[in-house]
């Protein structure tokens, strides 16, 4: 997603609550990690066990996501990201409330499925699959998965309407359970299968050879997701189904899986499909020749502004009060991250390394009105006003200073802070470098003058 467009699904002043259906268990954590974590990265893994153990024990205060921002150590839009990439595969679900200009929400964290569900899904097992190779995907089988029963053994277990029958009794509506909590159960994670067209694939199929009570809702979502993963038509499905058809005239998942997947290696390719994300960032036109500022906007832009202010000031821990500043332009006044970074930058920049409370709030007050949304937009607006904004501080700035940052900025745009931050080992390593340097040079003459005294020696 554009850091343009950021600010209207999350900003770090966003409050949010948690709630926790249930306790997580070993073998739970242990799911999550090595099932999950291979798919959607350790980000998003990290954000679900960062929620998991805050919601042990919520605060009643609540908090924010520059709270997240500090635990994890990313910039708010990768927690953006890792909170859709956990959406989206079935470890969480999110609720947004707006009230006055305010924004909340709330995160409900959702069982990971156990390992034999998540092996038999056609999606999420390919996926695995194609993420972690056979051998490593073999063994996950062999440590979660029981071995199957005995064929010679038969199902005996009765049924719920064997055992129970019902009974005339009130119930009070608000106590019954609602057909939508029961449709709810049915996704073990977000899944359209209702694109698929199944009018389609149905005029296809004869009603005596696969009757329509076969198609079950199960059975109908297994179709989806296969023709999804294989990028398969409806009339390829007809095919499959078909193949799928057992002795007894049943369609069974597993056997779906089979079909689909022979149906594949015979017609597409032999490789087994992979899953990517839809929404990794476009590659933008000359990204691998960046200008300077675009180096610094992408800079300011992920960079926590503790870390801006140390690498303004050569290294040098910041004050608590400057950080209390920027946190509070942040949590308290809703300014992006990337905003906060330039304003920090450009405010040290024109007083001489300080950084004045007052000033600096009169230009956030300035550019919160002003709508500003990125550092590229803070950069620019700052160039633009540098003369008024001269004027608002309370002690007048020399004109040499004031043409020195102008003329600076308009040329070179970029600082030497920018560049000058990781210096300090480079000029270290340069030192060791020179008197290694030296040290050869000598002891280089010592063997030439050597050479020249045996030379003269062979001579006489």
């Amino acid at each position: 997603m554009s850091l343009i467009h950021l600010y209207k699904e999350l900003q770090p002043a966003d409050s949010f609550d948690i709630r926790l259906p249930h306790a997580l268990s070993t073998q739970e954590r242990q799911l999550v990690t090595l099932f999950y974590q291979p798919l959607t990265g350790a980000e998003p893994i990290s954000l679900y066990l960062t929620l998991w153990a805050e919601a042990e024990q919520m605060p009643d205060q609540q908090m924010t996501h520059y709270y997240l921002m500090n635990v994890l150590g990313l910039p708010i839009g990768k927690i953006f990201e890792a909170r859709i990439a956990l959406e989206a595969i079935g470890l969480l679900r999110t609720w947004k409330k707006e009230n006055t200009g305010e924004r909340s929400f709330l995160y409900e964290l959702i069982r990971p499925l156990d390992a034999d569900s998540f092996m038999k899904d056609p999606l999420l097992s390919m996926f695995l699959f194609s993420k972690i190779g056979e051998q490593a995907y073999r063994r996950l089988r062999q440590r979660f998965i029981a071995p199957a029963r005995d064929a010679e053994f038969k199902d005996v277990s009765r049924a719920f309407i064997d055992v129970y029958k019902p009974v005339n009794s009130n119930i009070p509506d608000d106590l019954q359970a609602s057909k939508s909590s029961k449709d709810n159960q049915s996704k073990i994670y977000p899944f359209y299968f209702d694109q698929f067209d199944f009018e389609l694939l149905k005029a296809g199929l004869s009603e005596q050879l696969v009757p329509a009570s076969l198609l079950t809702l199960d059975v109908r979502e297994t179709i989806a997701k296969l023709a999804f993963l294989y990028h398969l038509t409806a009339l390829d499905m007809q095919k499959i189904v078909i193949l799928a058809l057992d002795d007894d005239v049943g369609i069974s998942q597993e056997r779906l899986r089979k079909a689909a997947a022979d149906f594949y290696k015979l017609t597409v390719s032999k490789e087994p499909p992979k899953l990517i994300r839809v929404n990794e960032p476009a590659p933008v036109e000359g990204a691998g020749h960046k200008t300077k500022d675009q180096e610094l906007q992408q800079y300011l832009e992920t960079t926590p502004p503790i870390q801006v202010l140390r690498d303004i000031n050569n290294g040098k821990e910041p004050l608590q009060t400057s950080v209390q500043l920027a946190e509070s332009l942040i949590v308290q006044h809703g300014m992006p991250v990337g905003v906060v970074n330039a304003l920090l930058e450009y405010v040290m920049l024109t007083t001489d390394m300080k950084l004045p409370k007052k000033y600096v709030e009169t230009i956030a007050d300035h550019w919160v009105r002003k709508n500003i949304q990125t550092a590229k937009e803070a950069m620019e607006l700052a160039r633009q006003e540098h003369d008024k904004y001269t004027t608002w501080k309370n002690k007048p700035q020399s004109s040499a200073k004031k043409n020195s940052y102008t003329k600076n900025r308009r040329e070179e745009k970029v600082p030497d802070w920018f560049y000058k931050r990781n210096e300090k080992s480079e000029e270290v390593l340069k030192n060791i470098t020179n008197t290694e340097t030296t040290d050869f040079e000598k002891e280089r003459q010592k063997i030439l003058e050597k050479l020249g005294n045996i030379q003269n020696k062979v001579g006489e």
